[in-house]
């Protein structure tokens, strides 16, 4: 079971030794599995423990909030995701800019070794820390024997073949820009997620018989907009008993994402019609949306009854993608 810590307070004092590494791991992609694989590795292979620290917010949403990216999964599934790579402990350090104030022999000493207990640390060759990112592998090298800690370089993490592209978040923002949800999956280790919270809308979709569940999106990145096919989840039922009954089911869903321009939204729109379902009441839940394959761009069809006929063929196509067969 991997522990979860909020602050160096959480932390247990008892918690022994630790191999510890150190990234935003926004995505939690392939190249970054890789990474948390050796930390294990390299923990084990000391009877240490592995441990990932990860900050919330992004740095740049505290340095240079105008530039800050647009992040790819919330919080609550970059720490679902580095805890299946298996690593001990996961510790989210709030960033702020007093944090951001340590040296890079302070934030090694204070905190790394003495706070996490680490005996050695496993990173990246590019990484920069400290104080305006002063510290680089040089610096680290250098604290390493000054503290007497291990330094591990990982190399950098590529797909499997002659002339690869590195695995990288800005790649699959890329793909996700593109509509490419397959390729992102790929890359990812898993379908690209948007959680949000259901939201009464205005309705329209249960007077033309395509009751959508409307979401307020909390976490994860909006790609292209336009129709998916993809699975609903509830990950909170809040207060909503018949949500509550759905815990631990995926939920077949044609999903549209944009600017409804038939009936003259203004605003962009993430709804799911769930397949299948009549009556369905997810009002107060918090969902997770797993977006699959992308059909189509949000179109104007001209009236209702344009719009109608295009919503039938979307829920074909959605059963088609997965493999979900018509009652």
């Amino acid at each position: 079971m991997t522990l979860v810590w909020h602050s160096l307070a959480d932390v247990p004092r008892d918690l022994g030794p630790t191999v510890v590494t150190v990234g935003n791991f926004d995505g939690v992609h392939k190249g970054h599995r890789a990474v948390l694989a050796e930390l294990v590795a390299a923990a084990h292979a000391r009877g240490a423990k592995a441990v990932a620290v990860t900050f919330d917010p992004h740095p740049k949403a505290v340095h240079a909030p105008e530039h800050q990216p647009e992040l790819i999964t919330g919080i609550d599934d970059r720490i679902e995701r580095i805890a299946q790579t298996g690593v001990d402990g996961i510790l989210i350090q709030e960033y702020t800019l007093d944090f951001a104030m340590a040296t890079p022999e302070e934030f090694v000493r204070d905190y790394l070794v003495g706070g996490v207990g680490a005996v050695a640390i496993a990173v990246g060759g590019d990484t920069r820390f400290g104080r305006g990112n002063a510290g680089d592998i040089e610096t680290l090298r250098e604290l390493g024997e000054k503290l007497g800690i291990d330094v591990d370089i990982i190399g950098d993490a590529a797909a499997p073949h002659d002339g690869a592209r590195r695995w990288s978040s800005t790649w699959v923002r890329e793909l996700l820009d593109e509509g490419d949800l397959r390729a992102a999956a790929d890359i990812l280790g898993a379908p690209h997620r948007l959680r949000g919270t259901v939201i009464h809308g205005d309705k329209l979709g249960r007077q033309i018989g395509f009751p959508t569940a409307n979401l307020d999106v909390y976490a994860g990145f909006i790609p292209r907009h336009g129709v998916y096919a993809g699975w609903l989840e509830v990950v909170d039922p809040g207060d909503n008993a018949s949500a509550a009954s759905l815990l631990g089911e995926r939920l077949p869903a044609a999903i549209s994402l944009g600017i409804n321009y038939t009936v003259g939204t203004k605003d962009l729109r993430v709804e799911a019609f769930v397949l299948d379902r009549e009556g369905l009441d997810l009002y107060g839940a918090r969902v997770a949306l797993d977006l699959i394959e992308w059909e189509r761009p949000m179109l104007d069809f001209g009236g209702i009854e344009g719009l109608v006929a295009a919503l039938h063929e979307d829920v074909a196509w959605t059963r088609k993608v997965l493999g979900v067969p018509a009652l």
